[in-house]
């Protein structure tokens, strides 16, 4: 058993499709309780270092609170999806209008998409934390206002990086992926697979 310390449930179905049981470990996203991890990008801050950095930030504080919650003891796996277009980040869009802008500026173009995977346990007992991750780009046809404004309408694009999801209806979209589908949706089944071997804490085969 591990924990999970996320509120996705497409990583939670990720882990299922490989046949490993997870329990969620949910952080406080809201500001005003204070958050227990700030994904705020710093001034200047790559990709992938702010991709990782929040990864190990998730499951160090994840690991942390199981003490004070009087949970069972298990390994953390925590993790973060990062999309950029020209050295920058595209986070999960807060309203409709920052939802099309990011997808006006996807269409037609190929894009970057990063996942990285950690893994914490008891830091009384073992304090390293391990990583792996997946970096894929992914091509989208170009795209009318109409289909923008069509896909902006529903609740799919309030919740991804980027803007959309892969495994919904931004499929239609997509005409090139290099690299991992899964990881695109949020954990890379093959790193995260390989980081739990490594691990040892998962019999997979």
């Amino acid at each position: 058993m591990i924990y999970l310390a996320s509120r996705s449930p497409r990583r939670r179905q990720l882990l299922r499709q490989i046949g490993q049981h997870s329990l969620p470990l949910l952080l406080r996203q809201l500001p005003a309780r204070g958050l227990d991890v700030d994904e705020t990008p710093h001034p200047g801050e790559p990709a992938a270092d702010y991709a990782l950095r929040l990864a190990l930030a998730k499951a160090r504080f994840g690991s942390t609170i199981i003490g004070a919650r009087r949970l069972r003891q298990a390994p953390v796996l925590a993790a973060d999806t990062v999309v950029t277009i020209d050295g920058e980040i595209l986070g999960q869009p807060a309203t409709r209008e920052e939802a099309a802008s990011f997808l006006r500026r996807l269409a037609g173009r190929t894009h970057e998409v990063r996942t990285v995977v950690a893994l914490a346990f008891d830091p009384a007992e073992r304090p390293e934390l391990l990583t792996a991750q997946s970096v894929s780009e992914v091509r989208f046809a170009p795209l009318s206002e109409a289909q923008i404004e069509r896909y902006c309408a529903g609740n799919e694009p309030y919740d991804k990086a980027g803007g959309y999801a892969i495994q919904g209806l931004a499929a239609t979209f997509i005409e090139h992926l290099s690299g991992s589908y899964s990881g695109v949706m949020g954990l890379p089944l093959y790193e995260t697979a390989q980081l739990l071997r490594q691990a040892g804490v998962a019999d997979l085969p």
